[in-house]
């Protein structure tokens, strides 16, 4: 690979070959990130709505603390 890029310039190399990757790419990377970032907010829905569950479960068992366990 190195013998490739040995005779360009500098600018081939940072610039020109990035923005074909980007071109060629940037579709599959786009998918790619919106689904993690899917993902992720899914996650947290799930985290959030089962901690609000396990908040609301142990207020009643709390407040009904009087009567004998089951």
């Amino acid at each position: 690979m190195k013998e490739i890029f040995a005779g360009l310039p500098w600018w081939v190399k940072w610039v020109a070959v990035p923005v074909i990757a980007l071109v060629v790419f940037g579709g599959l990377i786009a998918s790619v990130v919106g689904f993690v970032i899917g993902l992720l907010f899914k996650a947290l829905i799930f985290v959030a709505l089962v901690a609000g569950l396990v908040y609301v479960v142990r207020k009643f068992t709390s407040s009904s603390s009087s009567r004998s366990d089951w």
